[in-house]
């Protein structure tokens, strides 16, 4: 049996979640998504008491068979289905910071636009759904902090990669696109 498989998923208040057959959609303050959860997965909603005498809404999903296939798709279907909630009600935000002397982004329309040491500046569409801010930790407008936005958690991380991946950290110095908290490997230079 799987421990995030058997997880009963609470919807909480504000958020419309309607399962039709494998279909469901979820529709919050920030927007509505919508999954197609897998054949051999069966998934149920129903109204439970809670310990203050509240009905809650509980979503909760099992396998339909037995199969080695259906235990480990199982889980998966369990956290998709809880990432589409998590996005309408609370979203999704990945942080990148741009390190290096004369490194530097900036947001040009619906376009982000980073000189990180090439010969030409590297011009990012950003695509629809994910918004893109140049703002530092404390909110402020930065041009080496990147923040990356959105309700759907699978196109937020593709972005924030995307973008990284333009430049990411080399051993050396550095010197980069990364992860705010991740830890790079440093190298020790040539010795004379």
């Amino acid at each position: 049996m799987s421990r995030i498989g058997n997880k009963a998923i609470v919807v909480p208040e504000g958020v419309e979640f309607n399962v039709n057959g494998q279909e469901v959609k979820a529709k919050g303050k920030l927007g509505e998504l919508e999954l197609r959860v897998h054949d051999e997965v069966s998934i149920k909603m129903e109204d439970v008491a809670n310990d203050d005498g509240k009905t809650e809404k509980v979503i909760t999903l099992a396998p339909k068979s037995n199969s080695r296939f259906a235990n480990q798709v199982w889980p998966t279907m369990r956290t998709l289905v809880n990432n589409i909630i998590v996005g309408v009600t609370e979203g999704y935000a990945k942080n990148l910071e741009i390190k290096g002397v004369g490194y530097r982004g900036q947001i040009q329309g619906k376009t982000l636009v980073l000189a990180v040491g090439f010969s030409h500046d590297v011009k990012y569409d950003i695509p629809e759904g994910v918004e893109v801010t140049m703002l530092g930790p404390d909110g402020k407008p930065s041009q080496t902090d990147i923040q990356v936005k959105g309700i759907n958690k699978q196109q937020v991380g593709q972005v924030a990669a995307k973008i990284r991946g333009f430049k990411p950290p080399e051993p050396y110095k550095g010197k980069g696109i990364r992860y705010v908290d991740e830890y790079v490997i440093r190298k020790e230079g040539k010795k004379k």
